[in-house]
């Protein structure tokens, strides 16, 4: 175990789904700052854009950039983002699955809905984590919200598109509807964080956030990794992110040359 995290964090992740690491990665806010103002200029083609009529501001959102922005690469094979990994999900090896890019302007008034990530992902498996790493201080109005316990649903959530609310994948049935988070007791799970802090969730949290309404913009990286447990699953469509060719079978470990192993005990 590292001495960034305790005991308790770990128990609080498993127990919750989701844990705040305070301060973990302050040495390397500017680096990823740097990078991020690279990837503003420069996003990928692959690149979403979402927009609210009554709002001035947009909210862009990019993902698999971390080999071609040095930071970034710098980050995920340098830092002690694999190690965190494996103490919370109690894992041998770490490989890292992608990262996500979330650049809201100011007032642009678009909300992140309540949704799980495990579903729209071509992986299964129990030992996974998401740090989600705003790299300016956050309040607690605007920042992840996680439904704590959330994970521990047997069936995943049915994953939809947000631009219209329609089903992901044609197959309903594999999937249940999403829960109403604010009318079932969830303990809803929300902190004001600083640059280098990191909120920790499982694939199977269920999580949101709100829109940016505030005058200054909102730049948060976040980094998706694997444990031990975790295999490719085809899914019944494209996944989001999509990795069309990435030629694998149900139950096989994900391919190293581009889902690299960053740590191992």
């Amino acid at each position: 175990m590292t001495e960034a995290i305790t005991r308790t964090d770990i128990k609080n992740f498993n127990n919750d789904g989701v844990v705040v690491l305070r301060g973990v990665f302050n040495d390397w806010i500017e680096i990823l700052r740097r990078g991020a103002e690279f990837h503003i200029n420069n996003p990928s083609e692959s690149a979403l854009i979402h927009k609210q009529d009554s709002y001035q501001g947009q909210f862009m959102e990019d993902f698999c950039n971390w080999q071609r922005i040095a930071e970034y690469k710098d980050f995920v094979l340098n830092s002690p983002l694999g190690s965190f990994a494996a103490d919370l999900t109690d894992s041998k090896s770490i490989q890292f699955f992608h990262d996500h890019f979330f650049y809201k302007e100011a007032s642009s008034g678009v909300a992140t809905p309540w949704h799980q990530d495990m579903p729209y992902y071509c992986v299964e498996g129990l030992q996974t984590v998401s740090f989600w790493m705003p790299l300016e201080s956050r309040e607690q109005s605007v920042s992840l919200k996680c439904a704590a316990g959330s994970h521990s649903y047997s069936k995943e959530i049915r994953p939809t598109s947000w631009s219209n609310n329609e089903s992901f994948y044609e197959d309903n049935e594999a999937f249940m509807d999403m829960p109403n988070i604010d009318n079932d007791n969830f303990e809803i799970k929300q902190w004001a964080i600083e640059p280098g802090d990191v909120v920790a969730f499982n694939f199977k949290t269920i999580h949101s956030a709100n829109a940016n309404t505030v005058g200054g913009v909102s730049r948060t990286l976040s980094f998706r990794l694997l444990g031990d447990d975790v295999r490719y699953r085809k899914r019944p469509g494209r996944t989001s992110p999509n990795f069309p060719d990435i030629n694998q079978k149900n139950g096989e470990r994900l391919r190293e040359d581009w889902f690299p192993t960053i740590w191992r005990n």
